[in-house]
């Protein structure tokens, strides 16, 4: 049984999309160990090389977490998958409440955002900032804080005993989230079948002269490697220098491969993040 380190407590969003990842894509049991922030998932990758950790990375209302890309960036750790699922969140507080009898509603700042229509429709309602989606709900259910709710999913809700009052609150409902799989690097080689790789996450510098980006940009659509996403963060202590994050998908490898040889000579502290199978649409939860 593989154990998966996630960002906040059993009922997070993190242990849903680790669950739907291995147990159903994969037909695989998995333990959670809960970690309070995303740098802990890294620690204790760090610690145990066995572990595999699960880590949002880009949602489709709040955007990219960019502190993530740094994170995996810094850790030498390797993508070995991503999982995509859709974000669902409803109203959960002890059983006794109603949505009349709620005073304060807790939940992580992005899920009060991704709420805000819902939010508006009701009066004298205190909103509380809380690090985490599920910790919300298990902290009601563990104070007993009657006249309470939590914003958290239905998972979370049932896990700790509360009543769902509201349920698909989220103001749009295309609300999903893109979670990577980290391992160790040489677990990497043992978790990823080559056989199955169509998509990697690389990063690298570039020089700042004119034409730089598109120079690459058109080197790897001539190898057929076509780019689903990139994402640029300044350089610390390097004005005007920027990393690029860039998500490639591709049908043949070898030509990918060729094309990252192709692309390297251009540009400066390049790094494979890792290589693994994309998540198709029809595969989301």
């Amino acid at each position: 049984m593989k154990t998966i380190a996630i960002q906040g407590v059993k009922g997070a969003y993190h242990e849903i999309a680790a669950r739907a990842y291995f147990s159903k894509t994969l037909n695989e049991e998995i333990a959670i160990l809960p970690c309070n922030q995303f740098k802990d998932i890294i620690s204790a990758l760090k610690r145990d090389p066995y572990l595999i950790g699960i880590m949002a990375i880009e949602n489709t209302i709040a955007g990219s977490l960019l502190q993530n890309h740094e994170l995996i960036r810094e850790s030498d750790l390797s993508v070995i998958g991503e999982k995509k699922i859709r974000i669902s969140h409803c109203l959960a507080a002890l059983p006794g409440d109603t949505i009349e009898t709620v005073s304060e509603i807790h939940s992580h700042p992005i899920a009060l955002m991704q709420c805000g229509d819902f939010l508006n429709t009701l009066s004298n309602v205190k909103v509380v900032e809380e690090e985490d989606t599920a910790l919300s709900a298990k902290k009601i259910a563990e104070k007993q804080s009657s006249g309470h709710a939590a914003i958290c999913s239905k998972e979370a809700a049932g896990l700790y005993g509360l009543k769902v009052l509201a349920e698909g609150i989220e103001t749009n409902k295309r609300n999903f989230t893109r979670f990577l799989l980290l391992a160790d690097r040489w677990m990497a080689e043992e978790l990823v079948n080559e056989s199955d790789v169509n998509k990697a996450s690389v990063v690298f510098t570039l020089p700042h002269t004119e034409g730089s980006l598109s120079k690459v940009l058109t080197i790897l659509s001539f190898y057929d490697v076509n780019l689903t996403k990139i994402q640029s963060l300044p350089i610390l202590g390097r004005e005007w220098e920027y990393l690029f994050y860039v998500d490639l998908t591709f049908n043949n490898l070898l030509k990918y491969k060729q094309g990252l040889e192709a692309v390297r000579p251009l540009t400066k502290d390049f790094k494979i993040l890792g290589e693994y199978k994309e998540n198709n649409p029809e595969d989301i939860e």
